[in-house]
């Protein structure tokens, strides 16, 4: 048994303005799981047994870090624009 969270969009197939129209607290019921975030420790939930799930029932892959957009620069940037030139003229005055 695992305790956890319905979202109120998922506790009935009609419009809930109040979670305790459909459910009160220690209640116990049945619900079917949607999703598993492993990265956030966190399992979506539905009250809804009717409906499916919009995913797919496989497990969703943790995000991998993202490959830069374009070859990094070997040789240093040459600093320019009027910001970078205001600020070397106002350097050789001090």
């Amino acid at each position: 048994h695992q305790d956890g969270l319905v979202h109120i969009s998922a506790l009935a197939d009609r419009y809930v303005k109040d979670p305790h129209e459909v459910v009160k607290a220690g209640d116990i019921v049945k619900v079917k799981v949607l999703e598993i975030d492993l990265p956030r420790k966190r399992v979506a939930l539905t009250m809804r047994l009717a409906d499916s799930p919009e995913k797919s029932a496989k497990p969703t892959p943790a995000p991998l870090a993202r490959a830069p957009l374009a070859k990094a620069r070997t040789e240093p940037r040459a600093a320019g624009g009027a910001m970078a030139k205001a600020l070397s003229e106002a350097m050789r005055k001090n």
